[in-house]
């Protein structure tokens, strides 16, 4: 969907140029060939090294047991970061408001809290922390962002009615300001968080968007009312995946920020590389993150979640970094490691591609050693248990504070 002039969505055509953008496939079948033209050795960025596949995958599994000796790893999630510390926070906040009773009310607070929580869960910097009162512990990351944005969600901040706290309204997202942000992140000076404009500007788009889209998100607009759309495109008590993904793609392609558009349609984590025929590339990070984040509430109201490895795996830079670290992916620039880059530079579009499809093989092969199936162990699973963990891990041990082995300046949008 677009925004016309009126402000409000129209579809996006089956047969719009932007349409073959904005599908999980399009990524794959993209950034394959962007994994096809480096392999071939055109690429003046980066060196593929197949034979380091099988260190990967070993590194991948030691940690999945690791962190999961019984294998019995749940979904790459937004859940895990409101877990952080050994404490279900969501579940509590459920529990203590009496959520449980109605799987309904509860898949559609999960939304309202989960959407926002997401778009908020770009890189915070190695500077921030946030400290949980509730729990007395401190977090940075993602962890540190999923905290937060709970409490805030707790607080009813996004709610547009009082005597209802736990929602997510259009006009209450509308309202967000940095400084609110920034008093519920609890960023000053000494803990600053990046991307704090961005971050603001991106609510209230999400609120804006919401608005103008009420066959999926209701009058007045909420968030939670997803869940009923969804409902309704489900069959026998089955929903694709796929669907999610690209209900998200058109309902909030507008929220954004206007990068690459054709004809009209904002294709929003979508990049050029001259691998490609026409230059496009997407990734769809943040919205594949969401419909990830989205699986498993959707499945404890009761639903059938069907096809979810036609996702892809996150192309972040604890996913990617993995390469770098343990040596899959070599850059041939001697500075890549020590400058600073753009989140288009060709090399960083081109490394996000090579990621997606290097986790398609390191899933493959991390299944080999665990001696699994992709049926029992779909790419959702390898990712946490996993693929990110693993790049964390690598991070810590070689270098202090865990960051990445790069640089990227980054508006708080797409990493």
């Amino acid at each position: 969907m677009t925004l016309n002039q009126s402000g409000w969505h129209t579809p996006v055509a089956a047969d719009h140029p932007a349409a073959a953008l904005l599908s999980a496939a399009a990524v794959r079948e993209r950034c394959a060939v962007v994994m096809r033209y480096v392999e071939s050795g055109a690429s003046p960025n980066f060196v593929w090294h197949a034979d380091k596949l099988p260190v990967v995958a070993r590194y991948v599994a030691e940690t999945i047991r690791l962190r999961y000796p019984d294998l019995q790893v749940p979904y790459h999630s937004r859940q895990r970061h409101f877990e952080a510390g050994g404490v279900d926070r969501w579940q509590a906040l459920a529990t203590a408001h009496g959520l449980d009773a109605d799987k309904a009310e509860r898949a559609r607070i999960a939304i309202d809290l989960v959407i926002p929580s997401v778009l908020l869960d770009a890189g915070a910097g190695a500077a921030w922390k946030f400290a949980d009162a509730a729990t007395g512990q401190t977090h940075a990351r993602s962890e540190g962002l999923g905290v937060a944005s709970l409490r805030m969600f707790e607080s009813g901040a996004l709610s547009a009615d009082a005597v209802q706290p736990l929602r997510c309204d259009a006009s209450a997202l509308q309202a967000i300001t940095p400084q609110r942000l920034a008093e519920a992140f609890q960023v000053t000076a000494d803990n600053p968080l990046v991307g704090l404009e961005g971050r603001a500007t991106l609510l209230r788009r999400l609120g804006e968007v919401i608005a103008a889209t009420p066959a999926v998100f209701g009058t007045p607009a909420r968030l939670g009312n997803l869940y009923d759309y969804l409902l309704s495109k489900s069959h026998d008590g089955v929903l694709k995946a796929a669907v999610v993904l690209e209900t998200l793609l058109h309902a909030l392609g507008p929220v954004w920020p206007g990068r690459i558009a054709l004809d009209g349609v904002s294709l929003g984590d979508c990049w050029r590389h001259p691998a490609l025929a026409d230059g496009l590339l997407p990734f769809h990070k943040l919205t594949q993150w969401l419909t990830y984040s989205l699986l498993e509430q959707l499945e404890w109201s009761g639903l059938q979640i069907e096809g979810i490895d036609a996702l892809t795996g996150l192309p972040e830079y604890r996913n990617g970094g993995l390469l770098l670290d343990l040596g899959l992916l070599e850059p041939r620039a001697a500075d890549f490691a020590t400058r600073s880059w753009q989140v288009d530079d060709e090399a960083i579009v081109e490394w996000r591609a090579l990621t997606v499809i290097a986790l398609d093989r390191i899933a493959a092969a991390v299944r080999t050693e665990l001696g699994l199936s992709a049926a029992q162990f779909p790419l959702a699973r390898v990712l946490e248990g996993g693929t990110w963990a693993a790049g964390r891990r690598i991070a810590a041990e070689l270098r202090p504070g865990g960051g990445p082995p790069l640089t990227l300046i980054s508006d708080g949008t797409v990493f």
